[in-house]
């Protein structure tokens, strides 16, 4: 099963990216601040990341570019989440991103069907598996982000 570790500050989103996840049959793991991540995912070691960039106690920069040095967490696909434009997009790939989402264009505040069919492209892209249940639930859904 993927594991995807969602670190979000917003409590709203967090839960709502945390139960669409898990509907969609991920097992996911979420963490509010830069510092619960970066536990989370040495102790959990998830399959990917989605990231916001403005978080308290470690910002997101920060914590991609702690990811990308540990040995540890090294491998760990991460995708950036943030409503900052995407002119950043090429300094979070230079740090180790490997994949900047505008929340923006996701529509976030409809519900996460946009989320769940980029991730599903994302992690096809990556040779994980993507859910049965997470294809019933993206039906319909157009995709044009990707790495």
């Amino acid at each position: 099963m993927t594991r995807i570790l969602v670190v979000e500050d917003s409590k709203f989103l967090r839960l709502a990216a945390e139960r669409a996840l898990a509907r969609a049959g991920y097992d996911v793991i979420t963490a509010a601040d830069g510092e619960r991540a970066l536990e989370a995912a040495r102790e959990k070691q998830p399959n990917l990341i989605l990231l916001d960039l403005l978080l308290p106690r470690i910002s997101g920069p920060d914590v991609l570019k702690a990811l990308k040095k540990n040995p540890a967490t090294a491998g760990i696909a991460v995708v950036v989440l943030t409503r900052l434009s995407s002119k950043n997009a090429v300094r979070l790939r230079q740090d180790g991103a490997f994949a900047f989402l505008e929340k923006s264009k996701l529509d976030l505040d409809k519900g996460c069907g946009a989320l769940l069919a980029v991730l599903a492209e994302l992690l096809r892209t990556l040779n994980l598996e993507v859910p049965v249940a997470a294809h019933s639930q993206t039906a319909g859904v157009e995709s044009s982000a990707g790495p």
